[in-house]
């Protein structure tokens, strides 16, 4: 195309978020390039763009993360654009700087408003200069629990500690009293340093079960600045979402404060871009929570909602071009109802314990309504080094009882086995009184996934156990056809079937259960990477206290004591890559 806005753009990401990048952009004319690692290289992003490079070994740090090798991919490709996607490099200034002095256009927000909004610290400090209401909590950072406990003083309990570099849920950690404070500073500080190298850390007021409602902005470089909509993204677990849809119901003085809070928020600092303005919702009030300077993961239905493209005018607007509507354009184009959903390897069952594997059966639901953003094929694996992500369901309707009556049925038809998923969660939700009225907040999701799993294993609800080819046979019975799950089955998976044949092991696959202790060894209960060991050799612990953190598909998991007893042998440092039931301490 004569008027293509770049001609080549590198996408540094990979999975779903590059394909979807890369859609849109071949739709503008531009081609595009592909980087990958040592895990990533028979992924479908690879296959998808025009041209791919290797960066280096799967660990992020090595190929992903790694700036120097993706500015060197893009030189050699010779791309005149860089689109991080979201997570890595998207929310890097840095990062951003250095493209644009490789004079390689970064399709993103400038840099100084990534720094702006980047550290939540310095974000409410500019929201509050600019009128937008905040959290009750500081502005400032505090040094330890003491002063945690000055600010529980001050602005009461629960009190939620959070990392000022951060995001996604990461070093955030909730204090309900004073004693909880000195635990829940030291969780958070250490998250924050593992993830995100800075372990300043503020507080706030922690509200019980808001709304977490965000606005999609939308940006120019030449000072236009509107929003396309919100979403209620609240249906979350370990403050990470699982649901998001659009519009969000909530009461119209609240949108109408949150729209223009947020267009001035953005304004505030000279915005470009897509980015979200994200709010909790306590009745008739909201307060910013964060900015995100990239385009986010739920941004799906916000373009289904609208019609718009959100990829193509992040892309459009980083060339210069000025936005093509109005602010009542847009709002004359909001149709509908639409919900997306994340798939991914977890097992709803087991806390959502992340669970890497091989993907053995994939088949997307289709049909009027359903979109399905993916990366995912039978034979591929979720690998324990990025984002359990499977893929993204996005559904519409013309209200949203069509949606979820819509969503139910896509769920439905979604199979993916060799790996425990959310879908069963997924579909309960479906169901769940508090989702059907919209009356949900942040602190809905997590005990409701408790109540089936513990259901689950008395035997009532099997709503949360995987089900796997393994479960089922197929039996023609005077020429109707059945499926036939077994229960019990007579025979133990991997031992002698009907006419001698064995069973074929999974490859790869992870175990359906594994428990956290072998005797007197606490062990791993997932590959991983050790974050840190809080115990010494000969100190006294209790059943449930944490004995080790265990990083796995970006999420920290702790480890806990089956029983009572004394640390004798500590087996692995800080640091150490883990596989499944290795141990990880002896108790005496």
């Amino acid at each position: 195309m004569a008027d293509a806005p770049f001609r080549k753009i590198l996408i540094a990401n990979r999975g779903e978020i590059a394909i979807r990048v890369m859609r849109s952009a071949k739709e503008l004319g531009c081609a595009t390039v592909a980087v990958y690692s040592d895990a990533d290289r028979d992924a479908l992003h690879v296959r998808y763009a025009d041209e791919a490079y290797h960066l280096g070994a799967a660990p992020p740090s090595q190929s992903y993360l790694n700036a120097d090798k993706l500015l060197g991919v893009a030189q050699r490709a010779g791309a005149d654009a860089i689109h991080p996607g979201y997570g890595f490099f998207a929310e890097n200034a840095a990062f951003a700087r250095r493209v644009i002095a490789a004079e390689i256009t970064w399709i993103g927000p400038h840099p100084d408003a990534i720094d702006a909004m980047g550290d939540k610290i310095r974000a409410r400090q500019a929201m509050v200069a600019a009128g937008v209401p905040v959290v009750p909590g500081g502005t400032d950072s505090i040094a330890d629990a003491a002063a945690a406990r000055v600010a529980a003083d001050k602005y009461g309990l629960p009190l939620a500690l959070k990392a000022s570099g951060g995001g996604g849920g990461k070093g955030l950690k909730v204090a309900r009293t004073v004693e909880e404070l000195e635990s829940a500073f030291s969780t958070a500080q250490r998250e924050a340093s593992a993830y995100f190298g800075n372990p300043t850390i503020y507080v706030e007021r922690y509200l019980e079960n808001p709304k977490h409602v965000e606005l999609q902005i939308l940006a120019d470089k030449h000072g236009n600045v509107l929003h396309v909509g919100e979403r209620d993204c609240s249906l979350q677990r370990r403050h990470q979402k699982l649901w998001e849809e659009a519009p969000a119901l909530i009461p119209a003085s609240v949108r109408a404060g949150m729209r223009a809070a947020g267009v001035q928020a953005a304004k505030a600092i000279g915005y470009d871009s897509v980015g979200t303005i994200e709010c909790l919702v306590s009745g008739d009030a909201f307060y910013f929570l964060e900015m995100n300077t990239r385009i986010q993961v739920e941004h799906t239905v916000s373009e289904e909602i609208s019609g718009i493209d959100l990829v193509r005018e992040q892309i459009l607007v980083a060339a210069g071009r000025p936005l093509a509507f109005t602010q009542a354009e847009v709002e004359a184009r909001f149709r509908g109802h639409a919900i997306e959903v994340r798939v991914n390897a977890e097992d709803p069952a087991q806390n959502f314990r992340p669970a890497p594997g091989i993907v053995e059966r994939y088949i997307e639901p289709g049909g009027f309504g359903v979109r399905v953003d993916s990366a995912a094929y039978p034979g591929c694996e979720i690998t324990p080094d990025y984002d359990s992500m499977i893929a993204k369901l996005i559904v519409r309707g013309r209200n949203r009882e069509e949606t979820l009556a819509r969503l139910g049925r896509a769920i439905d038809e979604f199979v993916i086995t060799g790996v425990p998923t959310t879908l069963p969660l997924l579909r309960a939700l479906v169901d769940f009184g508090p989702v059907r009225d919209a009356s949900y907040g942040t602190a809905t999701l997590e005990p409701f996934a408790a109540t089936l799993a513990a259901a689950g294993s008395n035997g009532a609800i099997p709503a949360l156990r995987p089900v796997t080819d393994d479960d089922t046979v197929r039996v023609e019975v005077n020429g109707r056809l059945f499926s036939v799950r077994f229960v019990d089955l007579p025979f133990p998976r991997g031992t002698a079937r009907a006419g001698g044949a064995k069973a074929v092991p999974k490859k790869g696959g992870p175990a359906r259960t594994s428990a956290a202790a072998a005797g007197n060894d606490v062990i791993s209960p997932m590959h991983g990477v050790v974050v840190e060991i809080p115990v010494a050799p000969g100190a006294t612990v209790a059943e449930g206290d944490v004995v080790a953190v265990i990083e796995a598909m970006k999420m920290m998991n702790e480890i806990r004591a089956h029983r009572s007893g004394s640390v004798a042998t500590i087996h692995v440092a800080p640091g150490a890559t883990v596989e499944a039931r290795t141990p990880l301490i002896t108790l005496a």
